[in-house]
C-alpha cells in the first residue's frame, strides 16, 4: 500500500512537469560548463634525439555556448561555440624522458545537428546530435624532461577539422516555460596531424636541436551541465470578429471542472440536471456541450481535456431524459477563455463546460 501510495504521489507530482515538456520549435540559445578529460596525445619529435611518445593531462575544465533553431518536430540545428583546458603532468614512450608540463587549450565553432526523444518520459528529453567544424588547439608551455635532456615546444595555435558526437537530456522547468536544465557528454575529436616548432636540448649541454614536433591523436571527452531557453513563439492572435445575424434567443448554463478532472461534482450534475429538465419547457433545434480548459498545460492535451469534459456532460443530460441525437458536442481547448490569462495559469473560471439550449 506504501508503495502504490508513492507511486502515485510521484506521477501527480509529475503532471505539471509533463506539462512543460513540448518540443522545441523556433529560437533558442544555451549555455553549459563542466570538465572534460584529453586522451593520451601523441607528439613526435626528431627520432635521433628523442624519439616520440604520448603526453598524459589532468582533468580540466570545459565550456559551451549555443545558438540554435527547432523545427517543433525532435529536429534542432544549432550553432556552438566552446573552450576546454588541460595540463599536461605525465609522458611515456619517449627516450630518457619522464616528466611533462604545460597545457593544451582548445576552442572552436562547430555546426550540430540534434534529435530530441520528446514524450517517452514526463519529466525528461533526451536527446543525441552530432557536429562539425573548426577547432583551434593551442600550446602553452609544452616541455618534456628527464635524464636524457628537455624538449620545448613553442606557445603557438594549430587548427583543423573536427567532429563530435553528443548524448544528452534536457529537463523542463514546469514555472519557466521554454527554460530547461541540460546534462551532456560529448566527444570531441581533431583531424589529421599538427605541426608545432620546438627545440631539443640532449643531457651533458649539447646543442640545442630545432624540431617541428608532430601532435595526433587529440581526443576529447566532456561532461557538461548547463542552461537552455527557448523563446516559444507567441500564441496567435484571435479570429477577427464576422458580422453575422443576431442569433436566436437561447439559454445556457455553466459547469465547472477541478483542475485537470473530467469528473463531475454534486453541483455540476445538479446544474445540469437543471438544464435537462428546462429543456422540456422550450422549444429547442439543438443542445450544444462545448468544453474548454485554462492555459495549463499543451494545447494538444487541453484540446482532449475540453472534449472529456463536454462528453462527461452530455452523457449526464441523456442519464437525465436529453434525446442523444438532440445534443451537439464540441472541445476547444484553451481557447475562448472566460478569464483571460497569460500560458501555463490555472484558472478556475476557465475549467468548464457550457450547455446552450437553442
Amino acid at each position: 500500500m506504501q508503495l502504490r501510495s508513492a507511486l502515485l504521489a510521484a506521477t501527480v507530482m509529475a503532471l505539471p512537469l509533463a506539462a512543460q515538456a513540448q518540443p522545441v520549435t523556433g529560437l533558442y540559445v544555451g549555455a553549459g560548463v563542466g570538465i572534460n578529460y584529453l586522451e593520451q596525445e601523441t607528439i613526435g619529435t626528431p627520432h635521433n634525439v628523442f624519439g616520440g611518445g604520448q603526453f598524459t593531462s589532468k582533468i580540466g575544465p570545459a565550456a559551451e555556448l549555443s545558438v540554435g533553431w527547432g523545427f517543433g518536430n525532435g529536429l534542432r540545428a544549432e550553432v556552438e561555440g566552446n573552450w576546454m583546458d588541460n595540463k599536461f603532468d605525465n609522458i611515456g614512450g619517449f627516450q630518457a624522458l619522464s616528466s611533462a608540463g604545460g597545457w593544451e587549450q582548445k576552442y572552436g565553432a562547430l555546426v550540430n545537428v540534434l534529435y530530441d526523444f520528446n514524450g517517452l518520459v514526463p519529466w525528461v528529453v533526451p536527446y543525441i546530435g552530432v557536429g562539425v567544424g573548426y577547432e583551434e588547439a593551442s600550446f602553452q608551455s609544452v616541455q618534456a624532461f628527464g635524464n636524457g635532456g628537455t624538449i620545448n615546444v613553442n606557445n603557438n595555435s594549430k587548427g583543423g577539422f573536427a567532429y563530435q558526437a553528443k548524448l544528452g537530456a534536457a529537463f523542463p522547468v514546469p514555472t519557466a516555460p521554454g527554460l530547461a536544465l541540460t546534462a551532456e557528454y560529448r566527444f570531441l575529436g581533431l583531424a589529421g596531424t599538427r605541426d608545432y616548432g620546438g627545440t631539443a636540448t640532449p643531457a651533458g649541454g649539447g646543442p640545442s636541436i630545432g624540431f617541428r614536433a608532430q601532435a595526433s591523436s587529440d581526443y576529447n571527452h566532456a561532461f557538461l551541465i548547463g542552461l537552455r531557453y527557448n523563446f516559444l513563439p507567441p500564441p496567435p492572435p484571435p479570429p477577427a470578429p464576422v458580422a453575422a445575424p443576431a442569433p436566436a434567443p437561447a439559454r445556457s448554463y455553466l459547469v465547472f471542472f477541478d483542475w485537470d478532472k473530467a469528473t463531475l461534482t454534486p453541483r455540476a450534475q445538479q446544474i445540469i440536471g437543471e438544464a435537462a429538465a428546462n429543456s422540456t419547457k422550450v422549444k429547442y433545434t439543438q443542445i450544444q456541450v462545448n468544453g474548454y480548459t485554462d492555459t495549463s498545460g499543451t494545447p494538444q492535451y487541453n484540446q482532449g481535456l475540453s472534449i472529456r469534459r463536454a462528453n462527461a456532460v452530455a452523457a449526464e443530460l441523456v442519464r437525465d431524459g436529453v434525446p442523444k441525437g438532440a445534443i451537439s458536442i464540441q472541445g476547444f481547448g484553451e481557447t475562448h477563455l472566460l478569464v483571460p490569462t497569460g500560458p501555463g495559469v490555472r484558472e478556475p473560471q476557465n475549467r468548464r463546460v457550457e450547455i446552450i439550449i437553442r
